[in-house]
């Protein structure tokens, strides 16, 4: 393992700017994400593409301070400070509603707006690490860089896991965006006053090194690998954990911060790297990850968390400990950081843009597991660390490549059409039960609706939606003609087998391809004889810029996959649903899920709000046409829940003590874990 410097002696100036550097860039990370969130329907997309977002520019800034090396050192200061004073016209990094959604690309769209907004303060704040410890090497010839570099990452972990204890549920968003942008200015003082130091003499004995020449390019390709495969699993395992439990900073800031903590490590304790009891660990990790994917409706969500995480961590640990195997003298330091940067970016690129422009199904993280498994298998291999470690990573990568095969070729069987865009894959099958044929409506592993295919039966309302469930019951409740209906969330259709001659069903949904799935592959919407019309994009903006429309009954029945959109269960989204009902009329929430009880959520914003509650369970039929459901319906007052189809229907809602309502600013996992 190569080591060549000693450690800085007194990196005093250098340290403090580094530190402060590395904690508002992974700062503003999980900030700007939370804010621009709810414009893009609460997707678990944003934060891949913001991760992609900040590791090209931070690509960018690496080949920036490589390039700006070459000017001499007054030169290099100046243009330097004036970046960093030029800077300072982004702030407030507040992206106005100019930048809301107005249809075009998602993906195009975000990184636009963070281009504009956070852009500028960022690729100043990602300079600072590699330029830095460039300057601090010039200073002290013959000193080691890697220390620096450790602290920037610990400074960045510092800020991750502050931000979801200490600054998310005390701030509002939008005081954390002005004194994140506070603490910038002040950081460019300090940055400046860094470039514009004098170079100093060198100090006694501090004589440079002899440095070697460049090293080959296949070490140099290696170090770009190597990062790739760790960023691309962190992209791929925080995207499967926000897709399938919730889009929310905790789930962004775990998997990073795991990220980070094997960089800490690995750099500044080199010793912590034994590649054969940290290849023992992973093959066993990687292999329960596999198996998951197989059996994940049986996985709870804290042993999901636990086992993902844990396998992310190891992974990363075996990616950055053979990195630091590899690392150049500090000659070459800028070169290496820009080919880590590099490689970190195109890691990223293959979750964020071509998986979900090349594949069809979710098939990414499987793949980079399996890269992951191959890896382990090839160091085995080749470095020989032990008979031991080395038959145990090539016995787990036979076991993951073929638990991977058998769940990639179960996903296609029967498959009808499978599709994909930023909002995650569909899949619609066909299957007979009971002696009847059925469509059914996948949103990642779960289902989203289901239609029997019977001319006679195609309009029996299934899934989450029968008789006498919470939304069947409100609708029974509402006998008058004409009525006004709402749907936050469209799936299959299927809530349109309820509307008659004379009603009006408004369907809010977010995915152009729901839409365009329910209109071609299913009946529901051409078979109602209610008016049909729909409104396409995030539900709180259309209903912000639409006015009151009276609905007799709103249904929020939003789901990512099994996720839920945060921003639509807040105490301002439950006064919004309330401005566009009648005075008598229904708000019905579904809240089924396999992970979170979020019936004290919907009960505190109605009890915030002056509204009663009502809470209806229903269990899966015998003959399978139903689910196990739970619908929460809200009202004005409690006599609208009295007799009727309501009568037996369930109890009242009863308040959680000291739960506390869920805001624009506010929300808490932790509270509503299973």
């Amino acid at each position: 393992m190569a080591s060549w410097g000693r450690p800085l002696a007194s990196p005093g100036w250098h340290a403090c700017t580094i530190l402060v550097s590395a904690f508002l860039l992974f700062q503003v990370e999980p900030l700007i994400a939370k804010l621009i969130l709810p414009w893009f329907g609460g997707s678990a997309a944003v934060w891949t593409t913001c991760l992609v977002f900040f590791q090209l520019t931070l690509l960018l800034a690496y080949l920036y301070a490589h390039g700006s090396l070459r000017l001499p050192p007054r030169t290099q200061g100046r243009v330097h400070a004036g970046l960093l004073l030029a800077s300072l016209a982004f702030l407030p990094v507040l992206p106005g509603s100019r930048w809301q959604p107005r249809g075009a690309s998602p993906a195009l769209e975000i990184l636009g707006l963070l281009a504009a907004t956070v852009g500028p303060p960022f690729f100043m704040l990602a300079t600072t690490g590699p330029l830095v410890q460039a300057w601090a090497v010039r200073r002290h010839p013959g000193a080691a860089p890697w220390r620096l570099y450790a602290l920037s990452n610990a400074g960045s972990l510092l800020a991750l896991l502050s931000y979801p204890v200490l600054v998310e549920p005390h701030l509002a968003t939008r005081s954390q965006a002005r004194g994140w942008s506070l603490g910038y200015a002040l950081f460019v003082l300090l940055a400046a006053g860094a470039a514009l130091a004098p170079p100093g003499p060198a100090r006694a004995g501090e004589a440079p090194e002899a440095a070697p020449g460049p090293p080959p390019w296949r070490v140099r390709l290696a170090w770009a690998a190597l990062p790739a495969c760790a960023s691309a699993l962190l992209l791929a395992v925080s995207n499967h954990l926000s897709q399938n439990v919730a889009a929310i900073p905790f789930l962004w800031v775990l998997p990073l911060s795991l990220y980070l903590l094997s960089f800490i490590l690995c750099f500044d304790r080199e010793g912590c790297y034994r590649r054969a009891w940290w290849l023992a660990a992973l093959a066993p990790a990687l292999g329960g990850m596999a198996y998951s994917l197989l059996d994940f409706e049986n996985l709870g969500v804290k042993p999901m968390i636990a086992l993902f995480s844990a396998g992310l961590f190891l992974a990363c640990m075996v990616c950055h400990g053979e990195l630091v195997r590899l690392k150049p003298h500090p000659r070459h330091l800028t070169g290496f950081y820009l080919m880590v940067a590099l490689g970190g970016a195109a890691g990223g690129l293959v979750v964020a843009a071509l998986a979900p422009n090349l594949c069809a199904g979710d098939y990414e993280l499987p793949a980079i597991l399996a890269a992951c498994v191959l890896l382990a298998a090839g160091l085995a291999l080749a470095a020989r660390p032990g008979a031991w470690a080395g038959g145990l990573c090539a016995v787990a990568a036979a076991a993951v490549l073929v638990t991977l095969g058998m769940g990639v070729r179960a996903s296609l069987q029967g498959c009808r059409v499978r599709v994909r865009n930023f909002y995650g894959s569909l899949r619609i099958q066909d299957y007979r039960q009971g002696g009847a044929d059925l469509r059914v409506l996948y949103h990642g592993v779960i289902d989203h609706g289901e239609q029997y295919l019977a001319p006679d039966r195609s309009r029996q309302p299934t899934t989450y939606y029968g008789p006498d469930t919470g939304v069947g019951r409100a609708l029974r409740s509402l006998d008058h003609p004409g009525r006004r209906l709402g749907f936050i969330g469209l799936g299959a259709g299927t809530l349109a087998a309820y509307g008659a001659a004379g009603d009006e069903c408004r369907f809010y949904e977010l995915n152009p391809l729901i839409l365009e799935l329910a209109r071609t592959e299913f009946r529901y919407l051409r078979e109602t004889p209610a008016r049909v019309t729909w409104a396409l994009g995030d539900a709180r903006l259309s209903l912000e810029r639409e006015p009151p429309q009276q609905f007799d009954l709103l249904a929020v029945d939003a789901f990512s996959s099994d996720a839920i959109p945060v921003h639509l269960l807040t105490l301002e989204a439950f006064a919004l649903y309330f401005r566009h009902l009648k005075a008598d009329g229904i708000l019905a929430v579904h809240i089924s899920n396999r992970y979170l009880d979020l019936d004290p959520v919907v009960e505190a914003a109605a009890r915030a709000l002056g509204k009663a509650t009502l809470v209806v369970d229903t269990d899966e039929d015998e003959a399978h046409d139903l689910c196990e459901t739970t619908w929460v319906l809200v009202a004005g007052r409690p006599d609208r829940f009295r007799g009727g189809p309501f009568r037996g229907a369930g109890p009242a809602g009863a308040p959680r003590p000291g739960f506390r309502a869920w805001t624009d600013d506010y929300s808490n996992l932790f509270t509503v874990l299973r």
